[in-house]
């Protein structure tokens, strides 16, 4: 009963994916850009010969899953950083900068705060291969990753999306290529690179993707202060003056003037960091807990000098673009036309400012950066969907004990490609379609469903399987029922005249009632089986703090 509730719920989770929205606009196909192609090309020859080493080498399940825990501190987090530093992250808050000058640092922020939370989780200890490993260790098997690999599933699936269309866009924009063929070509070289090469191929990919966009970005933001004399105050002087908002664009409450509206955001973003499944699978790639540790005080430093770049950056646009139009190369010239979106919000502002500093050939080395930093990112939401349903779902729920490692791997290349398949049709089905909420909801649903179970499981005694498993659907249900309401999707996407619930970010409110509900559920549960995994709590807590390992290690 509870496993085929959950598998109704997650079904029912996804609905609001396939509800149709509003036409974005035609974006226009620019002439071919040979340079970018030739670029991409390079990167994507490179990123496939580690491929085919990655897979000759890769032998058992741990060699698929966690690149056999033999990645150093320092590549992890070139490979963290490089799975954080997405498109969204490099085009999307340049262009807020751009538009909204410090204001659009809030995102920023919000995402790199969240990574004191990931550091004090004892994940790397207590789990296997994925997140669901650790918050099963002393709580039902069967229940908890059923919860979690929904969980997973919904993250992957929202996420894909938008990462598919924004692809197929910033190719058609960039490259001058049709959509079909991006999303077709994004499908199949992430196919390849999860399917054949796993986590080592994976953690490269983001590697190589991580030195180039740190490489453009740092001598972007570069040039840009060289052409005001490396004086950050010239540069804001310069931007307040040609900017339409002038002095406002130096002062918050531009974006988001609500401050219910501003935290719920910035709990979405600090709480759905220590919630995304791609993300907490890279601390299993490493040897021990202290590496892992390493690997995150690394990544938070890369994230921050990146974030700093992404602010210079949009300043940069605002003091060169709109002082002369002539640099647009894509979307309409004018001082503060927003340029052609990329998925609802994320534009070309860093990609005109390449143009503009750098020339054709920075044009397209940038263009070809993004367009692999979008690749790298759906490579790891693949591998991390894969996992889930092939060692949480199969491997430890249906199979339990009556299949192979061997058989396990497979079935994850398998899932793999499905995956891919899917994410391809689905790319092209919503290619005219508003899927900017679709972010916003990965990250709401990761801080409201897995966050809470990972974090309870680890750091509360009293929490029990039925409080976990309580907790975690309420989470989820509330998160995809209150984005849903909102109105990014009432209005915006379905065309309703008011929205329904009044805040486009549901984490302040639905993740305090999923930590609310386990504490509840948990308190009243007074079964057996609570009793046992409350004992259990301090094997897992001497367990997390040796670095035993958790493999089998189970109170029931």
């Amino acid at each position: 009963m509870i496993r085929a509730a959950l598998l109704l719920l997650a079904s029912l989770a996804a609905g609001p994916a396939l509800a149709a929205g509003p036409d974005l606009g035609a974006v226009q196909q620019q002439a071919t850009n040979w340079p970018a192609i030739v670029m991409f090309l390079f990167f994507v020859l490179l990123t496939l010969g580690i491929t085919y080493r990655a897979a000759k080498g890769s032998k058992s399940a741990a060699d698929f899953y966690a690149a056999g825990g033999g990645i150093s501190a320092r590549t992890n987090a070139l490979a963290i950083a490089g799975d954080y530093m997405s498109a969204a992250s490099f085009l999307g808050i340049s262009g807020l900068v751009y538009t909204s000058g410090f204001d659009g640092l809030i995102y920023s922020t919000g995402f790199l705060v969240g990574w004191p939370i990931v550091l004090f989780q004892r994940l790397r200890n207590l789990g296997k291969f994925t997140f669901a490993d650790v918050a099963s260790f002393r709580l039902d098997q069967t229940a908890i990753r059923i919860i979690s690999a929904t969980g997973t599933l919904v993250v992957v699936a929202f996420y894909l999306i938008a990462q598919m269309v924004g692809a197929g866009k910033l190719i058609q924009l960039l490259f001058g290529l049709p959509y079909l063929y991006a999303v077709i070509i994004v499908g199949v070289l992430m196919i390849v690179y999860v399917a054949f090469g796993g986590m080592k191929a994976t953690t490269w990919v983001q590697v190589i993707k991580a030195c180039l966009l740190l490489g453009g970005a740092t001598f972007m933001a570069g040039a840009v202060l060289y052409r005001y004399g490396f004086n950050p105050e010239t540069l804001f002087a310069k931007s307040v003056e040609v900017h339409p908002k002038g002095e406002a664009i130096m002062a918050p409450g531009g974006l988001v003037a609500n401050p219910v509206e501003a935290i719920s955001l910035g709990v979405g973003l600090m709480f759905g960091t220590a919630g995304l499944p791609h993300i907490l699978m890279r601390f299993f790639t490493v040897s021990d807990a202290q590496a892992a540790r390493k690997s995150v005080f690394y990544a938070t430093g890369l994230i921050g000098y990146f974030y700093i770049l992404t602010f210079i950056i949009g300043f940069g646009g605002i003091a060169l673009l709109m002082s002369d139009p002539s640099y647009f190369k894509l979307g309409p010239a004018g001082a503060f036309d927003k340029l052609k979106d990329m998925v609802g919000g994320t534009n070309m502002v860093a990609v005109n400012l390449a143009n503009a500093v750098g020339g054709p050939y920075f044009l397209g080395f940038i263009s070809a950066v993004a367009f692999a930093t979008i690749l790298a990112v759906v490579a790891g939401l693949t591998l991390a969907g894969a996992s889930a349903v092939s060692h949480d779902l199969y491997a430890q729920v249906i199979a339990r004990g009556r299949t192979t490692e061997a058989h396990e791997v497979n079935l994850s290349k398998i899932a793999a490609v499905v995956i891919g398949v899917v994410a391809i049709w689905l790319g092209y089905v919503f290619e005219n379609q508003n899927v900017a909420f679709m972010v916003g909801l990965a990250f709401s649903v990761a801080a409201s469903c897995n966050f809470p179970v990972l974090a309870m499981s680890i750091l509360w005694r009293g929490t029990t399987t039925w409080g976990a498993l309580a907790g975690g659907l309420v989470g989820l249900v509330a998160a995809v029922v209150m984005v849903v309401l909102s109105k990014a999707v009432w209005v915006a996407t379905l065309g309703n005249p008011a929205p329904l619930f009044p805040y486009d970010n549901p984490a302040l409110f639905s993740m305090p009632l999923a930590f609310a509900t386990i504490w509840v559920v948990s308190s009243i549960d007074r079964s057996r089986r609570a009793a046992r995994e409350r004992a259990a709590f301090e094997a897992q807590y001497v367990r997390s703090e040796t670095g035993i390992g958790a493999a089998g290690a189970h109170a029931h």
